[in-house]
């Protein structure tokens, strides 16, 4: 950082930016917890997937469902039918800037959004971790679904390589160090900063705002430092290079990585945003434009290739979940230790509506229902807070959640 404009960092809210920078943290030579740790993941997948084929046709049984019959660990998992997020009615594609936060209106020209559930999450279960929280998405569009506390978008990772290498890469500890010797520095001119627009009687809400964004970037340097001289675990570099079919090879590398991570307790909160909207994809039997697919308007030939992409989706969730519960730990699986969420913001891309979200929560070590169809259309956010409630979160509400639902049983 030799050449640094701070009122300019300040103006983009470049505190979390800078603290995704710092993704070296975590380390391979501390001890680990005397009892496995609670993970969660969220999965957007922004398109959706085909509802006929995705919810069970017979109450009750995922085996019915077109898309999940093949899902090899059933009994670990719920799908809920009858979720949605109010206040998505005209949102179109501005709705998955909601799906983790709830907040109504997206589209809206003066739109702020809320905190987002994996930011609250990762203030509790990250702080034991080189990471508090791990943001991904398939391709680079500045923003994916995690939000900070001011509603400002968490910049995600998508470059795999890079991704593997803050995680598990070696770095110069002498040039991280200068780095965050700098950083420092730059906090203490921030407070002089903000003493100036104290002094000059400027509007105390401006100021607020200004000693909001000084903290977190505090905060963020404080646990880098504190990482700064734990060795990273030794990994393995599992990247797939295979560009045939890039989407598939992608979502994999990106869900290996995701799987590492929690492995090596690197992390214990990640989101991954499947957000790749624009441009042709090539799946083993279909090539097209998934957005444009997704607007099939009913059409076979159309929907015959959207579903070869969805199963591809699918193929490779499924895939992660089977890893994540083959590793052992404590007295159960990595995945009875990690809440996996796996939804979309669309419950009906083709016509942009925000109604029937179709959601899956695996694994947690919850009393799994197979498929549970709600009596009524329910808030997300209902769910939302149940999971906060599920990590000892003692919020009354979150979004437009209504109450907890006991959706879920522990």
């Amino acid at each position: 950082m030799k050449h640094f404009c701070r009122r300019e960092f300040l103006k983009f809210g470049a505190a979390l930016p800078l603290a995704m920078n710092a993704l070296g943290l975590r380390a391979g030579n501390t001890p680990k917890p005397s009892s496995p740790p609670r993970r969660v993941m969220f999965i957007c997948n922004s398109l959706g997937f085909y509802e006929p084929h995705f919810f069970p046709k017979v109450r009750g049984d995922v085996s019915s469902s077109t898309y999940l019959e093949n899902l090899a660990v059933k009994e670990k998992l719920t799908v809920f039918q009858n979720l949605y997020h109010p206040g998505m009615d005209t949102s179109n594609h501005d709705s998955e800037k909601s799906f983790l936060t709830g907040a109504p209106y997206p589209e809206a020209a003066h739109f702020k959004n809320t905190i987002s559930i994996d930011q609250i999450l990762a203030e509790q279960l990250g702080k034991g971790t080189r990471f508090p929280f791990l943001p991904l998405s398939i391709y680079d569009r500045g923003w994916g679904c995690s939000w900070n506390r001011r509603g400002v978008p968490i910049p995600p990772l998508h470059d795999e390589t890079q991704v593997f290498n803050k995680l598990f890469g070696q770095e110069d500890l002498s040039a991280r160090r200068r780095q965050v010797s700098n950083d420092q520095y730059v906090v203490q001119c921030l407070y002089r900063d903000m003493e100036q627009l104290r002094k000059q009687g400027r509007e105390s809400s401006k100021i607020d705002a200004y000693r909001t964004v000084v903290s977190e970037l505090e905060a963020q340097l404080k646990h880098e430092e504190l990482w700064l001289s734990a060795k990273k675990p030794v990994v393995p570099n599992p990247l797939s290079d295979d560009q045939e079919f890039a989407f598939s090879t992608k979502i994999s590398n990106l869900l290996e990585l995701s799987k590492l991570a929690f492995q090596t307790d690197s992390t214990r909160v990640i989101t991954f945003s499947m957000d790749w909207i624009y441009g042709a994809i090539n799946v083993p039997g279909a090539t097209g434009g998934w957005h444009t697919l997704s607007h099939h308007g009913g059409k076979e030939d159309a929907l015959g290739k959207l579903s070869l992409i969805e199963r591809d989706i699918l193929k490779h969730l499924n895939s992660f979940l089977v890893e994540l519960d083959r590793i052992p730990e404590g007295e159960g699986s990595l995945l009875d230790h990690t809440t996996v969420v796996i939804g979309s913001n669309f419950g009906d891309a083709s016509n942009h509506t925000c109604k029937n979200l179709p959601m899956i929560v695996a694994g947690g070590g919850y009393r799994h229902q197979g498929h549970r169809v709600l009596e009524k259309p329910t808030p997300l956010c209902n769910l939302y807070l149940e999971l906060l409630h599920q990590h000892n979160l003692d919020v009354g509400q979150f979004g437009s959640s209504v109450r907890d639902a006991g959706l879920l049983r522990g």
